[in-house]
């Protein structure tokens, strides 16, 4: 239940992988999840080399064991953090914000293992076709920027239409997610929001306390109208976002309105003017931990679950 293709080709115990969220996945968190088994990857979001630098050596004072660096292709600072990544020795990197495929080669002769996050089965296919190792597949009840399919519907059409691993994504937390997943034919799966409240994470406290009190129906997208849909927490910053977005703003005073907003909440901890990005699965979250634990419980679910089956 817990080997697989995906175990195999990343040199890990657990086919968990972590979210690489933007300004609060750093050293400290890739460390403690990759010592515990699965995955850790750094956020590098659009920070620069000498940021992504001082967070590799941060994770590796954590763990010897593999850990990954996720590439934002929109970043101004993109073509030195893939340099640094090369020379560093990342064995693994996770893409999102585009297409990786100028870079794929030179990740690739560096025997570096490339996991594009995809939201499309078109965009799966040819990131496959371009040389990809496997594909994180991340559903619409993920946080952040979001597609338009949801994870029990997108993930078993790319297990299908792909011959490499497949890693899910998007509404998983517990044990229970994970075997959801493994139904739906992935080999893998990836947390995001769920490693939000890792006593590890380099996230405001207040940011934290949001994530825990939030119910079933507390997350909204905003964007919808930009072409960008990002999925965040409701509070007053999003309140006013929405009634902007349905009185026909337009896409320009609408990036306007939301810039920043995201480190205004995650590092600032300004939880009501700032966007605080979370998943569905935020409902289902009640308290902080370390990653260890988090990894812990997740596997020993996934064997209740697994028991509760089989039975």
């Amino acid at each position: 239940m817990f080997t697989s293709r995906v175990t195999e080709l990343l040199g890990i115990r657990y086919p968990i992988l972590q979210g690489a969220m933007a300004w609060i996945a750093g050293g400290r968190l890739a460390g403690a999840v990759s010592e515990a088994g699965g995955l850790g990857v750094i956020g590098a979001g659009d920070a620069d080399r000498a940021w992504v630098e001082k967070e590799i050596r941060k994770a590796r004072e954590n763990t010897d064991k593999p850990f990954g660096v996720n590439l934002m292709m929109t970043s101004p600072y993109i073509d030195e953090v893939v340099d640094l990544v090369i020379s560093s020795g990342v064995s693994v990197v996770t893409t999102g914000g585009g297409n990786p495929g100028r870079y794929m080669e030179a990740l690739k002769d560096a025997g570096i293992k490339v996991l594009p996050v995809v939201a499309s089965l078109a965009l799966a296919k040819r990131l496959s076709r371009l040389g990809a190792d496997a594909l994180v597949v991340e559903g619409m009840e993920s946080g952040g920027h979001i597609g338009e399919m949801t994870t029990m519907c997108i993930v078993p059409m790319v297990v299908d239409a792909v011959d490499i691993p497949v890693i899910a994504a998007g509404g998983i937390a517990d044990g229970r997610g994970y075997m959801a997943a493994i139904a739906l034919g992935a080999e893998g799966v990836q947390l995001g929001t769920r490693f939000i409240c890792a006593a590890e994470c380099d996230v405001h406290p207040a940011y934290q306390q949001k994530v825990l009190q939030s119910r079933d129906r507390a997350t909204v997208v905003c964007g919808s109208t930009t072409g960008h849909p990002v999925r965040a927490i409701h509070n007053r910053f999003t309140r006013q976002y929405l009634q902007e977005e349905a009185s026909g703003a337009g896409t320009e005073f609408l990036q306007q309105l939301g810039r920043g907003r995201y480190p205004a909440a995650a590092v600032r901890g300004e939880v009501d003017e700032g966007s605080i990005l979370a998943g569905q699965i935020c409902g289902l979250i009640n308290r902080v931990q370390p990653a260890a634990e988090i990894i812990r419980d997740l596997v020993e679910d996934a064997r209740r679950v697994q028991k509760r089956l089989g039975e």
